[in-house]
């Protein structure tokens, strides 16, 4: 972004703004808005505008029993007085992303001035990528600039379909998409040793590319959340009712070949924190995590795993830590992923680099008041893991 002109242009930029809002659609998390103003003020000296989508996952509490998006609780009309305040200046809205009443308005931007155009979302060709609403956009900038990088893995029209109808000189990154691939490369292709990536979650199935692509690189692999257990089963453990996926145990017996071949140390929690049901309220007691009893099930890493993983957490030089340790949003099964989130900040303090990315992730080191005693946290959940995945990104790839 920096090597292109911004005087006396109108700037297309596409920023990730899906925070979520309350009953009374009061903005409860800004830290995605927050993240986009560097950007905005950077090119404050000229004529610009921004559109955006606030709901990039449409889950079924979401829609409207006709299986639309509610236009009501996703406009981003919502976030406008909050943008106006974090910018120092007023913040234009337009109730449309494209046509006419949204050419009118990006005409008459005066330099300095800011408009924030409707959901992109609540138009059928944003996530279809079509090229007749990608160029109705492209009609409203003379510059695009993707500042998106939450969405980056999906090729919709704002994101990736767009960029082909500007030139190489008139469309670039913002700040915190360049910080975010910045960020993600130096744990790949730069990393001070020793390297340990923390990975968690539910299941291994949704990180098998993942945990494949580690192995390559990393000294050391920590696998804690649910999907430990798929790994302790295979290696002959009783998991009682812990989440398990059978159908992928010989999958977690290769990884741990590979891991050994490779001489990756992959680490499993030594015991877990167990529940006789999937409630806070349950009773819960510690056990070794190749034994657990019938009818209960982990759902915490134990005190052995927390000393365990923090002792290798401490000796790393670069961390990266994607979800939780166990099931976070239960308070009396939170103390693990707590535990890794305090030892990644003291190992920051004593010189590593970390990179926290994913959901659960994220949210505890926020939640702890530690997202500045960690070196990057990042925006982006999906596009994060697709790009550690090795994959490549529509939204990266379309301004090549």
């Amino acid at each position: 972004m920096k090597n292109i002109s911004f005087q006396g242009k109108k700037v297309l930029v596409r920023v990730d703004f899906n925070v979520p809002l309350d009953k009374q659609y009061h903005i409860t998390d800004d830290n995605r808005i927050r993240a986009a103003v560097p950007t905005i003020q950077y090119i404050l000296g000229a004529r610009r505008f921004g559109h955006t989508h606030v709901a990039p996952r449409q889950a079924a509490e979401k829609l409207l029993p006709d299986g639309s998006l509610d236009k009501e609780r996703f406009t981003l009309r919502h976030l406008v007085g909050h943008l106006s305040e974090l910018l120092g200046v007023p913040v234009a809205f337009c109730e449309e992303a494209v046509g006419p009443v949204a050419e009118q308005a990006a005409a008459a931007l005066q330099p300095g001035q800011v408009l924030l155009l409707e959901n992109t979302r609540f138009y059928k060709g944003e996530e279809k990528g079509d090229e007749d609403f990608s160029a109705q956009l492209a009609k409203l900038g003379d510059v695009y600039i993707n500042d998106a990088f939450g969405t980056a893995h999906r090729a919709h029209a704002s994101t990736t379909v767009v960029a082909k109808y500007f030139d190489k000189g008139a469309k670039g990154f913002g700040f915190l998409m360049q910080d975010e691939i910045d960020n993600a490369t130096r744990v790949i292709d730069n990393p001070d040793r020793p390297v340990t990536a923390i990975i968690g979650g539910a299941k291994v199935s949704d990180k098998i590319m993942l945990l494949e692509r580690l192995i390559d690189f990393v000294d050391n692999l920590i696998v804690g959340g649910a999907m430990a257990y798929t790994f302790l089963k295979a290696q002959g453990g009783s998991v009682g009712n812990s989440l398990v996926e059978d159908d992928k145990l010989d999958t977690a017996l290769q990884l741990l070949d590979k891991a050994k071949a490779k001489g990756v140390k992959l680490l499993l929690p030594e015991d877990s924190v167990i529940a006789d049901a999937f409630a806070n309220d349950a009773q819960h007691a510690t056990a070794n995590s190749k034994a657990i009893p019938d009818g209960w099930m982990g759902l915490d890493i134990g005190e052995a795993a927390r000393r365990q993983f923090a002792d290798v957490i401490l000796a790393s030089k670069t961390l990266l830590w994607n979800g939780p340790a166990g099931v976070f949003e239960m308070p009396n099964f939170a103390g693990g992923t707590k535990a890794i989130a305090e030892a990644v900040a003291q190992a920051t303090s004593k010189g590593a680099f970390s990179l926290v990315g994913g959901g659960d992730s994220v949210a505890a080191v926020n939640q702890m008041g530690l997202s500045d005693q960690v070196s990057y946290v990042s925006t982006g959940g999906g596009a994060m893991l697709e790009f550690l995945e090795g994959k490549e990104l529509p939204g990266i790839a379309a301004m090549h």
